[in-house]
């Protein structure tokens, strides 16, 4: 891949910034000065990448994964209304890449988000018919019982939806901490089924998504992982 078209599936700028940056030695990869748009770069390589001194994330190509911690009072959109979104916790560099996240949490949600550009993989995982297990922690407003758990295993009928939804699993750690697990991803799904049982949702945290957990990675943190 030519220099100048790597820097720019980098994010780093349009073809006539990049093209600047490059004529005034600015691009540094490997330790090596490079002033050759032309120049031939094997993103494999890559290992370090500076840009006028600064170190800057290599993304990983052409496909990235990206499991982030995500906070409690962001938006999973490109477009937030009310609250920052997710994608602002990213060097600036990154957010001009095209990426999605894999599904959606609630603003008030926290926990595991995937983050990718390959739209296979996103459509796979978050396609019902391939059942990708999410677990949440649920804290209730409400003690519960045992009943609550069967209750959601049985299936509920969601406020203004005709259609029945059932728990993959649901355990009680506690009176008020509730382990649910759901293969689809409906609307405040979790939300709205605990109130359909009777109880609501006081905080939402996702404990797992597809076997990823989140338990090395502060709120707010993320990694490139391997899918």
């Amino acid at each position: 891949m030519q220099l100048i078209k790597y820097l720019q599936s980098q994010g780093i700028g349009s073809r006539k910034q990049c093209q600047w940056l490059i004529q005034n030695d600015c691009v540094e990869i490997n330790d090596t000065v490079y002033n050759d748009a032309k120049a031939d770069i094997d993103p494999a390589e890559v290992q370090t990448l500076r840009i006028d001194g600064e170190d800057i994330v290599v993304v990983p190509m052409p496909y990235f994964y990206i499991l982030l911690n995500k906070p409690a009072d962001y938006e999973t959109s490109h477009k937030p209304q009310q609250y920052p979104s997710v994608f602002s916790l990213f060097p600036d560099h990154m957010r001009n890449i095209d990426m999605q996240a894999v599904g959606r949490l609630d603003a008030d949600t926290t926990g595991v988000l995937l983050i990718t550009n390959d739209g296979q993989f996103n459509h796979r995982v978050t396609s019902p018919k391939h059942k990708v297990p999410k677990i949440y922690r649920v804290t209730l407003k409400h003690p519960a019982d045992d009943s609550l758990c069967e209750t959601l295993k049985n299936g509920v009928l969601l406020h203004d939806d005709n259609e029945t939804v059932r728990a993959a699993e649901a355990v009680l750690e506690n009176p008020t901490t509730l382990l649910m697990t759901i293969t689809e991803g409906k609307y405040h799904q979790v939300k709205r089924m605990v109130a359909a049982a009777g109880n609501r949702v006081e905080h939402l945290h996702r404990d797992e998504f597809n076997g990823r957990t989140v338990e090395n990675l502060a709120s707010g943190e993320w990694k490139f992982i391997t899918v």
